[in-house]
């Protein structure tokens, strides 16, 4: 099928989803660094990869794919009996489906825009709004009181299983667990203990090596 190739940044959020998803398919890739500080990404070159200049861009075999959970789908679907079974290789569950929209459209907004405001806001020597974080901490809360009484049903969130719905929290996880609304996920038994294990994979621990 030819060599994988991820064109992105190793402190991207949606870059460190591919490659987590990578390392847990035991597949080799060839990383291409884009230089976001200097607009790399949004000049013709990349575009022609990824039109809204955005990283990830994954090129394989003649394709060209962007948009994370994307690629992580098709890196999934492609390699079903590499590494980890990260998702059905026949049809998906429902509670796979399920659980892989609600990380994206309940826990990562919610998420994304604390990150925002208390990560990445002071590295660019902008203003933290205290506001904004009560009510996205309050909106994180909840989000995460669903996914307690969720764990009480199955080790991880779609099944038993580690899956891409896992997978898929790891970088903002990762981040936040940095921060003061670390709380948040400790004060949950089995969000906290879901945490632990997800972020002690081998997978996740070669991505946070990539960044220093």
């Amino acid at each position: 099928m030819g060599v994988i190739k991820v064109h992105g940044a190793a402190m991207s959020t949606a870059a460190q989803r591919v490659f987590t998803c990578l390392y847990e398919k035991e597949l080799n890739f060839e990383f291409v660094p884009v230089d976001m500080a200097s607009g790399e990404h949004k000049k013709e070159a990349y575009l022609s990869l990824n039109p809204f200049g955005q990283v990830p861009a994954l090129e394989h075999g003649g394709q060209k794919i962007f948009e994370s959970r994307a690629i992580t789908q098709y890196i999934a679907m492609e390699y079903p009996e590499k590494g980890t079974r990260l998702a059905s290789a026949d049809k998906p569950s429902s509670s796979f489906l399920i659980w892989k929209e609600v990380e994206a459209h309940q826990f990562d907004p919610v998420a994304s825009k604390l990150t925002w405001e208390i990560v990445l806001k002071p590295m660019f020597g902008m203003t933290i709004d205290p506001a904004m974080v009560e009510e996205y901490k309050a909106k994180l809360a909840k989000v995460l009181d669903v996914y307690e009484a969720r764990l009480t049903k199955s080790k991880y969130l779609a099944s038993d299983s580690f899956t891409l719905v896992d997978m898929h929290h790891l970088p903002t996880i990762n981040l936040l667990m940095r921060t003061q609304v670390k709380q948040l996920f400790n004060a949950r038994p089995r969000v906290s203990a879901w945490v632990a294990d997800i972020t002690a994979r081998p997978a996740w621990t070669k991505v946070i090596a990539m960044q220093k």
